[in-house]
């Protein structure tokens, strides 16, 4: 009880500022845990519909993959569902590579929305703590201008401690907002290489069956 009631403390002397840092906070948090079970999931289900899907590839089963694709809203079913509609027109693998591509280039901004407004909260929270502690200081040296002496040196000791509780409190929600900003950032990266990945993987697929049946021709 005695930590809960020094935090009560801390964050009430700390002044006005200490709310929108507060709410920075939550906000911040709010996207984060957001971000995290979004990514998380997109990751298993990825990885899940491509378990399905890639053996149905390797053995030329198209039809089959076409119809496990379509089913499913996955950013993999997505990429792969792009390059099999093309395939089934086109034989070329440049043509296929393409239609990947722009496939990509719609389920990447998906990955990433929102996710830098974490790192931005980590930033205005830094702000808003030295902001606070510049005000408080401001207030501090005007009222020990008009103290009396005696009391001026302990009345600025006590108005500075105060006024670096902001800037604590900024400090203590910036890091592990950038922290989390950086796991976001790691964990998106890993779905992008793996989208990668699965695109080269199909691309060979494709690109190995139209020789083979070129060769039958």
């Amino acid at each position: 009880m005695d930590i809960f009631y020094s935090a009560i403390e801390f964050f009430v002397t700390g002044g006005p500022f200490m709310y929108p840092i507060l709410l920075v906070f939550a906000v911040g948090a709010a996207i984060a845990v957001e971000r995290y079970i979004t990514l998380t999931l997109m990751s298993a289900s990825n990885q899940s519909v491509w378990g399905q899907v890639f053996p149905l590839l390797s053995n030329g089963e198209f039809d089959e993959a076409r119809e496990i694709l379509k089913e499913d809203d996955s950013t993999v079913a997505q990429l792969l569902g792009m390059g099999l509609a093309r395939q089934g027109a086109v034989r070329r693998r440049e043509d296929i590579e393409i239609a990947m591509e722009e496939s990509m280039m719609e389920i990447v901004p998906q990955l990433e929305k929102r996710t830098p407004y974490v790192g931005l909260a980590s930033s205005i929270a830094t702000l808003l703590g030295l902001l606070g502690t510049i005000m408080g200081l401001i207030q501090a040296f005007t009222a020990v201008a008009n103290a009396n002496p005696a009391e001026k040196a302990d009345l600025l000791s006590a108005s500075i401690s105060v006024a670096m509780n902001t800037t604590a409190f900024g400090l203590m929600v910036a890091i592990p907002l950038l922290v989390t900003n950086s796991v976001l950032t790691a964990k998106t990266g890993e779905i992008i290489d793996s989208l990668e990945m699965a695109s080269v993987k199909a691309l060979n697929v494709f690109s190995s069956k139209a020789k083979r049946q070129a060769e039958a021709a």
